[in-house]
Parts: C-alpha cells; sequence; structure tokens
C-alpha cells in the first residue's frame, strides 16, 4: 500500500479524532460518556499503529509529525493526572490498582482458571502430539512461528532495529490492548463474551508454547527467551481485563440488595478502574515486547530478566497497599 491510499483509508479517523479531542478539552472527565471513552480509546490505539507505520515506512517528516501530534495529545486525554498533580496516577497504579484487585480475588482467581488451565492443557498436548495441534490451529500459523524462532530476531542494534521495533511497538499496543478491552467489554454479556476470550487466547498461545516445546534447541530458546519478560506484564493483565469483564457480569446478574442499575454502576466503577490498571501494565509490555525482549543481548541476560519481572508483577500486585487505609 502506498502512502497517498493509506492516508487517504485512514484521514476520517484523524479526523475524527481530532474532533473528539476538541469536544472533551471542553468537558470535565466525569462528564465523559463511555462510548466516547471507549472510542477515544480505540482511535488512539490505531493511530499509535500509524505513526509506527508511517516511521518504519518512511512516508515523511510532515505527516510523522502530524501523527506524533495526534499520538501526543491522545496521551493526554488518557493518561492525564489532575492539573499539577502526577501523583494520584502513582498512587492509583502503584497502591490502590493491587488493593483493588485483591478485592476482587474471586473474579481474578476464576479469569485466571479460565486462562492458565487451557493454556496448560494445550502446552502439553501441542508438546507431546504436535500433529493435534495442527488440527486445533492452522498450521499455516504453527510453521511462522517455528521459522520467526529458529534463528535470532537480530544479531546486532542497527537503525533497522529501531525502526522495526518502533512499527512492532505500535502493533504491540493495539493488538494487546485490543485482546484485553474485549475482555472486559464483553462481560456486558453476561460474562459468557469475558470467558471466551480468555479461553481462546488460553488455547492459541498454550498451542504455539507447546509446538516450541517439541521443537526444542535454538528455536525454543528463541520463543522463550523472548516472551519470558514481557509475558508477565502481559499475560497478567490480560487475565486482569477478564477479571474486570467478570466484575461486571456480576453487577448485571447478581445486583443482590441493589437495584440492576445501581449494581451496574457500582460494580461498573470497579471494572473500569480494573481495566484501566490492565491497560497501563499492557503499554509497560509493549515497551519490552518491542525493545527489549528482541535485542541481541545473551538468553541468560533475558532469562534472568524475566524472573525478576515476574517476581517484581507478583509482589506487586500481591502486596502494594497493604497496611494502608483505603480512601
Amino acid at each position: 500500500m502506498n502512502r497517498e491510499r493509506y492516508v487517504r483509508l485512514r484521514r476520517e479517523d484523524w479526523n475524527d479524532f481530532e474532533r473528539l479531542l476538541l469536544k472533551l478539552q471542553n468537558l470535565k472527565e466525569g462528564k465523559w460518556t463511555a462510548e466516547e471513552v471507549s472510542l477515544l480509546a480505540r482511535l488512539y490505539r490505531s493511530i499509535c499503529f500509524d505513526l509506527s507505520m508511517v516511521q518504519s515506512r518512511e512516508w515523511g517528516t510532515q505527516l510523522e509529525e502530524y501523527l506524533n501530534s495526534l499520538v501526543a495529545r491522545g496521551h493526554n486525554f488518557l493518561y492525564r493526572s489532575p492539573r499539577g498533580e502526577a501523583l494520584p496516577s502513582l498512587t492509583f497504579l502503584l497502591v490502590e490498582f493491587p488493593r483493588l484487585l485483591r478485592s476482587q480475588i474471586r473474579a481474578f482467581l476464576l479469569a485466571l482458571a479460565l486462562f492458565v488451565v487451557p493454556l496448560l492443557s494445550c502446552t502439553i498436548l501441542a508438546a507431546v502430539r504436535p500433529d493435534l495441534a495442527e488440527y486445533l490451529v492452522d498450521r499455516e500459523v504453527l510453521e511462522q512461528a517455528k521459522k520467526m524462532y529458529s534463528t535470532s530476531l537480530y544479531t546486532q542494534e542497527s537503525p533497522e532495529f529501531l525502526g522495526q521495533r518502533s512499527y512492532m511497538f505500535g502493533f504491540y499496543v493495539n493488538n494487546n490492548v485490543g485482546i484485553a478491552f474485549r475482555a472486559f467489554s464483553l462481560g456486558a454479556l453476561a460474562g459468557i463474551g469475558t470467558g471466551l476470550v480468555l479461553l481462546s487466547n488460553g488455547i492459541s498461545i498454550g498451542l504455539v508454547q507447546g509446538y516450541m516445546l517439541f521443537e526444542g534447541g535454538n528455536t525454543a530458546n528463541n520463543f522463550f527467551s523472548f516472551v519470558i519478560t514481557h509475558g508477565s506484564f502481559e499475560l497478567t493483565a490480560i487475565v486482569i481485563a477478564g477479571a474486570a469483564g467478570l466484575v461486571l457480569a456480576r453487577g448485571i446478574v447478581f445486583p443482590e440488595s441493589r437495584t440492576r442499575m445501581q449494581s451496574l454502576q457500582h460494580h461498573g466503577r470497579i471494572a473500569i478502574r480494573l481495566a484501566l490498571g490492565a491497560g497501563a501494565m499492557l503499554v509497560v509490555a509493549a515497551v519490552i515486547e518491542g525493545y527489549f525482549s528482541p535485542a541481541p543481548i545473551g538468553s541468560a541476560i533475558k532469562y534472568f530478566t524475566g524472573t525478576l519481572a515476574w517476581i517484581a508483577v507478583i509482589a506487586w500486585l500481591s502486596l502494594a497497599g497493604r497496611g494502608r487505609t483505603p480512601q
């Protein structure tokens, strides 16, 4: 696809994004509707991808600066703190978010089971019977994964490395946040949609992972050294987004002493805060996956760093905020 056609296809979304920003900048955040927030997040992800595409294909400084400006403005809207205060956002991410997650531990454990059980089962299946894995996943997908990890992605850092990784960063943000958003938003279907998203992703990831185990050698080493670090943030965030969807479903299906609308509002606020925390984790995962995971460094360093990342994520979500009085 050439530059002119790409711009022509994407121009409408860029204009919609600008109009939405102009509308929201004159409203307090409390008056933003759920539809506006959802549209803002979707357009932001797609424009991040557009920017990475333009940078990787060198389609002109003027277009790159325009998209970079849109991304910067969108980022300020999505992640801004109250004026003059940066601490509330940090406090939420470092303290309130993990404490909120622990308060919804049953939803988290259910989401974890829906994701991890098929992931582990399919990993074992594909490692022992790769022929069966080919019936469950398109053989071409497995062969592409095998080809991709049969050799190291890069042997040295170069301008090519930085350009390609910028493109992939945009792709990872768009793809991973999209999965998490579906896991969260489909909770509105009484949790059934959320369960299907978690199950399907657990199955597909498990089958690819098991197939890499079956291949063994450098292929398995390249694969697992690539995924171990960003996986701590990415996979955990997907499960948390699923937990948010289940919390939303609980508000719809089990209103208890509240009216259904009151229950939906109460559980919806909790679910949105969980989804926001998961979104922040996915941005961190995209940075790691885009720039560190494929970097031409020894696999031992990646395994060591990945182990530390998993310990840090587990410790943060398990311990942060304990002993503090909820605000």
